[in-house]
């Protein structure tokens, strides 16, 4: 393993990062306050609170999850969809480095991100509401791998999307849908039968469920169920990753 390349792309990533500080980290924060003030206090004067847990607290976890997808995908996906735009993706590809080495320094950096914006939201939110903890390790284990997850299948959008219509494509139309659709401001078990029976296909759900169980010791699906899922979408990553830079489809073209 060539540590030195690893570290040499994720540090030009981070480094974007850091230098703009307040738009990276401004906006999520900005957005988690309208959540409190949109979900929290208008919603959350008619439903008080959701198994004993109140309203605004409950929503929590569901806006973590939420920007952390949103964060990890696009941080990704522009970040090697850009070196495609501008060319300079050949002279990665033509450097004495794997594609582990690559994805490495590409996806670690956009998880990074996306943790550390988690925690600012987390901190964000303890100043409007009473949010227990219960099981903080297994909740930054579940928040790192989501991270990866979805910075894994944002690389892979950004090798996917010949322009930049095709990047904003699969956010917009396939992700906030499937987030908002995946319990992040209510539970399943709120549904009518067949509607939470659908609402359980919906992947999201199980990434949800399991971090909301970390914060409450509540779920909507086993945790065992969550943590298979989120294997599964690793794993389905990782091939898919694989077997791009073994083809070289669209790198090389």
């Amino acid at each position: 393993m060539n540590w030195r390349s690893i570290l040499t792309i994720f540090n030009f990533e981070m480094a974007r990062f850091w230098r703009t500080p307040w738009e990276s980290l401004a906006a999520p924060v900005v957005s988690t306050v309208l959540y409190f003030v949109v979900f929290g206090a208008a919603i959350g004067t008619r439903i008080e609170s959701v198994d004993n847990i109140s309203y605004g607290a409950f929503i929590v976890p569901g806006l973590i999850i939420l920007t952390v997808l949103q964060q990890s995908l696009a941080n990704a996906s522009n970040a090697i969809f850009m070196r495609k735009f501008v060319g300079t993706i050949h002279e990665i590809l033509a450097a004495p480095i794997s594609f582990i080495e690559v994805v490495a320094g590409f996806v670690g950096a956009a998880a990074l991100k996306s943790v550390i914006i988690a925690i600012v939201i987390y901190l964000t939110a303890l100043a409007f509401v009473d949010l227990p903890l219960a099981h903080p390790v297994l909740a930054l284990v579940l928040l790192v791998l989501t991270s990866f997850g979805f910075a894994l299948w944002g690389f892979l959008m950004g090798i996917w999307a010949r322009d930049w219509q095709q990047l904003q494509f699969i956010p917009m139309m396939v992700i906030t849908p499937l987030v908002f659709l995946g319990g992040a401001f209510y539970s399943a078990s709120m549904l009518p039968p067949f509607w939470e029976a659908v609402a359980k296909l919906n992947p999201v759900l199980y990434l949800v469920s399991g971090f909301r169980w970390t914060f409450f010791g509540m779920a909507d699906v086993p945790v065992l169920s969550s943590v298979l899922a989120l294997a599964i979408f690793l794993g389905l990553g990782f091939l898919a990753v694989w077997a791009i830079f073994r083809t070289g489809w669209r790198l090389r073209a």
